[in-house]
């Protein structure tokens, strides 16, 4: 599995497991690193993810919500809360990270822990918001021709 996709998989475990239980964040990100190894890169994007969505998790429910009025936020799968918080997230601050690339990630994390309804809302909802709010994506830097690709 690809670095960045294992970590997308981790910081949704996470955010379930603190949405589902009162076990402190800190603790259970501590538990995941020590039962698989990752690199420091890796652990680095896992703490931005995972604290960006946290930290942010008023401002990314109102572009759920603002994307998805006939579902509130608050009555939402957790599973497809999380995947939508995840993606949009990365899709407003990662530059690192194309758009295509967050939509897809968030479908794929859909179709293996979502309902079989998930994929299709997880992607109505994220093009939705990358069609109606082009300003709030950011963009990715192109790449020359020479350059390392990433590995999504």
């Amino acid at each position: 599995m690809q670095a960045r996709r294992k970590v997308r998989n981790l910081v949704l475990k996470i955010l379930y497991e603190v949405d589902c239980s009162a076990h402190p964040v800190e603790d259970v990100l501590s538990r995941y690193l020590a039962e698989e190894e990752f690199s420091e890169d890796a652990v680095t994007f896992s703490r931005h993810l995972l604290y960006g969505v946290l930290d942010h998790q008023s401002e990314l429910d109102k572009l759920i919500h603002e994307h998805a009025p006939e579902w509130p936020v608050e009555q939402m799968a957790l599973i497809d809360r999380n995947i939508l918080r995840i993606a949009i997230l990365e899709l407003t601050t990662f530059a690192e990270t194309p758009l295509k690339v967050a939509i897809n990630e968030a479908v794929e994390l859909a179709k293996t822990y979502g309902s079989d309804s998930a994929p299709r809302f997880i992607n109505g909802v994220l093009g939705a918001l990358a069609s109606k709010n082009a300003d709030l994506i950011v963009p990715h830097p192109s790449k020359s021709k020479g350059s390392a690709q990433s590995s999504e």
